[in-house]
């Protein structure tokens, strides 16, 4: 897991198992960012708390000494997902005052991200959360409109700037802004990551945004 979309492809490593006295909660991060390492591999098999524990070399019981459940896991992740990218997106419109600007960076943004955090993007399209807690697809799907009610807030300052004739035109493409992401996201997981997500990108988002 990488907290900054900009520094680099991979978890750090884990450590093993077995090593001697550890911080409050480093554990806890070893095992996210392992299970993060493992939804990288691009055949995107079910991963099972018996394959996560023998990846760090701890029984599965040290495993549910910090998570009650593979959810909790899940939770983690999609936590990590949401204070990562509203941060940035704060940062974003707190220094740019271009509602145009800010879309495009916004979209940027979230096409940056999957393509640095390649685990988090089968989280992002729910291929990690099949078969797992429903509940997980529907923090997701609450993720999916906040990103879209961010989008829009980015095009509604442009149509108060003048750049758009409608709040229906907003509603619209901020809703198609969102099936584009999705769809990059989409295309680089079942790819195995080989089609990038900022592929043409730059070209794109302004066709997007015209």
């Amino acid at each position: 897991m990488n907290s900054n979309p900009h520094a680099g492809d991979k978890a750090p490593a884990p450590a093993s198992g077995k090593s001697g006295s550890r911080r409050p909660g480093e554990r806890r991060l070893q095992i996210l960012q392992t299970l993060a390492q493992m939804l990288e591999h691009p055949k995107g098999e079910r991963i099972t708390t018996a394959a996560l524990a023998r990846t760090l070399d701890v029984s599965e019981a040290a495993l549910y000494r910090h998570f009650a459940s593979k959810a909790q896991m899940f939770e983690g992740l999609i936590e990590f997902i949401e204070e990562t990218v509203f941060g940035l997106i704060n940062q974003i419109t707190a220094s740019e005052d271009d509602g145009i600007k800010q879309a495009r960076r916004m979209i940027t943004m979230l096409l940056d991200f999957a393509q640095t955090n390649r685990g988090m993007t089968r989280v992002l399209i729910g291929d990690a959360l099949v078969i797992e807690d429903e509940r997980l697809q529907e923090r997701m799907n609450q993720l999916m409109d906040r990103l879209e009610s961010s989008v829009k807030q980015s095009l509604k300052l442009a149509l108060a700037q003048g750049v758009y004739p409608s709040n229906e035109d907003v509603a619209a493409r901020a809703n198609l802004v969102m099936a584009y992401v999705i769809g990059r996201w989409m295309r680089f997981a079942k790819t195995g990551f080989r089609k990038l997500p900022l592929e043409f990108g730059e070209r794109q988002v302004l066709l997007l945004l015209a």
